[in-house]
């Protein structure tokens, strides 16, 4: 086995949130024995995985990264993924070792720490191994090995991208570019089909439906939904449709057949829909329920071959249909046995139950201000409901995420995971939540890193589902604006 010595001032990549500085030293590795390709490898041994630095004994005083080896590389740090394949813009390794504005975007400190800054080919060396996926010497790309993966899903508003993380380890394992155009589209909604072959996504400002396979991440299909503001998406629980719903003063609802990719009917009405936003499809397939956001009701259209057909349900005992109310419906979900579905109310700071079979009100449950999007869990009686601008729960914070025992129509405690919590994902296999805070307001906690399509990074946390309380120390830093969720099981 070959073994080369190699002389240069130790250095340090962080993507953690300090970082400490190296003494000279003669490093001694070996390439083949480290699983990296020989060109990048010979720089990361040699410049970054050295005594003090971000080798297996220093690790610890270097944001907990070793870069040792391959397999080590893609354990990450304490901040996240250190390396996405294929996206040397997400990866952190390239943003704080590139120090040429002509290769993209530069990270401060520039590392290696206490050195001379890697040569322009060392960089581009780096970048082009990155931007092939950052395969290891036998030619394998860490995340690829398995198409039953499970992953979680979270679109990134402020970059055209989807975040795609590995559940098993809770790294950054993709991000997935969407829209059609060089504008920013604003991927607002993604959602996983039941037989969890594919994730669906709508942008805000796209005109196009979009698929993906979760095997792979990669583009399967898309189907024209024209102009609108797309907020939500409906999946059938036969994986065949999607419903795309336009969130307008006059709103519409956009029905996609998804083996043929092709918009097969409109839902609209006389004005039917108004402020349209919240969505969920029965248990049964045949009815699809949708939120007046601005309003006191939801509206239940008849989806099935006897369709179409129009019904309001009015939530707060008036009676009387009220597109200006209190209530403010944003979001509608089922229990997982399809006997009722909950609605959050951000206007007043509730969710309410509601009996599936006669629509009558069960309960109104008093959580934080302002709730928006949902989880429930199928092994525990527990919903997550994340307060987006929830002040009032933690003095001196921004959000909060509320659980409700769903069984009995009981708050049983809250948790303060990040900075304007939104999108929410349940994983039952690992008992855990992702939550997704996005970060927006400039009083926000200031990002690590900024990313090549600028804006305030986002970032992700979990909810430990046994204690109910935020999992310590894991927090992953995304691109801009996080906003919507949803796990592969």
């Amino acid at each position: 086995m070959k073994r080369l010595v190699l002389f240069s001032g130790l250095t340090a990549l962080v993507t953690g949130s300090f970082f400490s500085g190296c003494k000279k030293d003669d490093p001694v590795y070996d390439l083949e024995a480290s699983g990296y390709p020989k060109e990048p490898g010979i720089i990361l041994l040699s410049k970054c995985a050295t005594a003090g630095c971000h080798n297996t004994q220093s690790k610890e005083a270097a944001a907990g990264l070793s870069l040792n080896s391959w397999n080590e590389l893609f354990e990450g740090s304490r901040a996240g993924a250190v390396v996405v394949p294929y996206s040397t813009d997400n990866s952190t390794l390239c943003l704080f070792a590139n120090t040429y504005e002509d290769l993209g975007v530069t990270g401060t400190p520039t590392m290696p720490i206490n050195a001379d800054p890697l040569s322009r080919e060392e960089v581009k060396t780096l970048m082009d191994w990155v931007h092939a996926g950052a395969p290891n010497a036998n030619g394998e790309v860490a995340f690829a090995e398995n198409p039953f993966r499970k992953k979680y899903y979270v679109t990134n508003q402020g970059c055209d991208v989807v975040t795609v993380i590995d559940a098993a380890t809770d790294l950054q394992a993709r991000y997935i570019s969407v829209g059609n155009t060089s504008a920013v589209e604003s991927p607002h909604y993604v959602r996983v089909t039941a037989d969890g072959n594919y994730w669906c996504v709508v942008s805000l400002a796209g005109l196009k439906l979009q698929k993906f396979r979760t095997a792979d991440d990669q583009l399967a299909g898309e189907a024209y939904i024209g102009p609108g503001y797309w907020n939500t998406i409906a999946l059938s629980n036969d994986s065949r449709y999607a419903y795309c719903v336009d969130w307008q003063t006059t709103g519409k609802v956009v029905k996609v057949d998804l083996n043929t990719m092709t918009a097969v009917e409109t839902y609209q009405g006389g004005g039917e829909l108004i402020q349209s936003h919240g969505s969920f499809v029965s248990p049964d397939n045949n009815t699809l329920y949708i939120t007046c956001q601005s309003g006191n009701y939801i509206t239940k259209v008849d989806v099935s071959v006897n369709g179409p057909g129009f019904e309001k349900v009015v939530l707060d005992g008036s009676g009387i249909p009220n597109p200006n109310s209190a209530l403010k419906i944003h979001e509608v979900a089922f229990t997982p046995d399809g006997s009722k579905y909950f609605v959050t109310c951000q206007g007043t700071g509730e969710v309410r139950a509601v009996d599936a079979a006669t629509d009558q009100l069960l309960a109104v449950i008093p959580i934080g201000h302002d709730p928006v999007e949902m989880s429930f869990s199928e092994q525990l009686p527990y919903m997550f409901i994340t307060c987006m601008d929830d002040t009032v729960t933690y003095p001196g914070k921004t959000g909060s995420v509320w659980i409700v025992n769903y069984q009995n129509n009981t708050a049983v405690g809250s948790v303060n995971t990040g900075y304007q919590p939104h999108g929410i994902a349940v994983n039952d296999s690992k008992r855990e939540v992702l939550v997704a805070n996005r970060n927006i307001n400039p009083n926000g906690p200031a990002p690590h890193h900024t990313t090549s399509c600028g804006g305030r990074n986002g970032y992700v946390t979990f909810i430990d589902m046994n204690t109910l309380q935020l999992v310590p120390g894991k927090k992953l830093e995304l691109a801009v604006d996080p906003y919507s969720a949803a796990y592969r099981k």
